[in-house]
């Protein structure tokens, strides 16, 4: 049985877990709130839960740095991203006890960084750190969390719509300087990520057959890759391997600098100024990616087979990416069209050969051969050289 007793003008209460006396102040001068407490404690005691005064002494800061270390341990790529986030949560939450973080905190914080003008992707991003940092500790042994708030998460227009028209891939491959053309040809026609590129190195290679592999561990998604080049790729390769000894030095990268010392790091001023060049517009590396996507899409290549080369893990991303243009709209309009032109075109030669009939069937069952100016029964059967269709 647990107690109840004074101390100054502020009640305490005791109460036992496996055999050990437990004391904890009730914050309060009234009698009644200290019963209220030590039969709640003991409730929790009996289904086998922590006292919540455990909780109460878990902060904010011991959840994020558990969290931070989750994505070191684990080798997370998006490690950078993840600090980011608990930097902003951070800035509200610091200090906070686990029971202090509630669902109309977390809505505080999401006002808070839209009138900061955070787009609602990023604060969907922390919120997500945020959820991650609870669960880890509601599942540490002993728990450090008794129960995740609900926190609500913004709409998100991700919708991505940037992509190159071949005209305008030609026109800024043409604006870049020599050492960035065959890196571009290679993102236009794969879709790989612009640092996944950039690290690319010839043991990764076979010239021979003409093959790109990346190894598990060496993509964002930590799956493996193989892309096999085309004719214009294989010349693209040759040619780089030829050059590859620059200044004295054998760069492993396939895609170096400018110098040859070293892969390819940072060229945004260089990007912009050659999309100014190529009068396309604002642009971005990332287009690329949208545009392989579309481009494999359009060919007729399965689309399994276009994640797999471009390195889409989920069907969502990959969805977002595979966008409709005006043009496609225009196409499918025009195909839908002729379509339509062709099969009245078709049933018009088939009504017009006196070898075809069009026989009815009325709700009484009987059979009569239909004029050809009227198509309007339920059932029909059609008959052409002898051959039967039932509809």
């Amino acid at each position: 049985m647990g107690s109840i007793y004074k101390r100054s003008n502020t009640y305490w209460i005791q109460y036992y877990r496996h055999g050990k006396p437990h004391r904890e102040s009730v914050k309060s001068k009234k009698e009644a709130d200290a019963k209220r407490l030590l039969k709640k404690r003991e409730g929790e005691i009996a289904e086998g839960k922590l006292p919540g005064i455990y909780f109460d002494r878990v902060r904010f800061d011991e959840l994020a740095e558990d969290f931070l270390r989750d994505y070191r341990i684990n080798q997370r790529k998006s490690l950078v991203r993840a600090e980011r986030s608990a930097g902003h949560l951070k800035r509200t939450f610091e200090g906070f006890r686990v029971p202090e973080i509630t669902s109309p905190k977390i809505e505080t914080y999401i006002e808070s960084r839209l009138d900061e003008g955070a787009a609602n992707a990023s604060i969907n991003r922390e919120l997500s750190a945020l959820k991650r940092m609870l669960n880890l500790g509601a599942r540490q042994t002993p728990p450090k969390v008794d129960r995740v708030p609900y926190i609500p998460m913004l709409k998100e227009n991700n919708t991505r719509k940037g992509f190159f028209e071949y005209a305008e891939f030609v026109a800024l491959r043409d604006a870049l300087p020599d050492y960035l053309k065959g890196f571009v040809t290679f993102a236009y026609k794969t879709g790989w990520r612009k640092s996944e590129i950039a690290g690319l190195t010839w043991n990764q290679v076979d010239r021979g057959n003409g093959i790109v592999r990346l190894d598990p561990g060496e993509t964002k998604n930590d799956d493996a890759r193989t892309v096999y080049l085309d004719d214009e790729l294989q010349g693209i390769f040759n040619r780089q391997w030829e050059q590859r000894k620059r200044n004295g030095i054998l760069t492993p990268y396939v895609f170096p600098n400018d110098s040859g010392t070293d892969k390819i790091k940072s060229f945004r001023k260089t990007w912009i100024a050659a999309c100014k060049g190529a009068k396309i517009g604002k642009r971005l590396f990332h287009d690329y990616r949208r545009t392989a996507v579309r481009n494999m899409v359009r060919s007729g290549i399965p689309e399994n087979v276009a994640m797999k080369i471009s390195g889409h893990k989920t069907r969502s991303v990959f969805d977002r990416y595979n966008i409709v243009n005006d043009t496609d709209s225009k196409l499918a309009s025009q195909r839908q069209a002729q379509s339509t032109i062709s099969t009245k075109k078709g049933l018009t030669q088939m009504l017009a050969n006196p070898l075809f009939s069009i026989q009815f069937f009325g709700a009484e069952g009987q059979n009569r051969t239909a004029d050809t100016g009227i198509f309007s029964p339920l059932l029909y059967r059609l008959s052409y050289l002898g051959v039967i269709w039932d509809k």
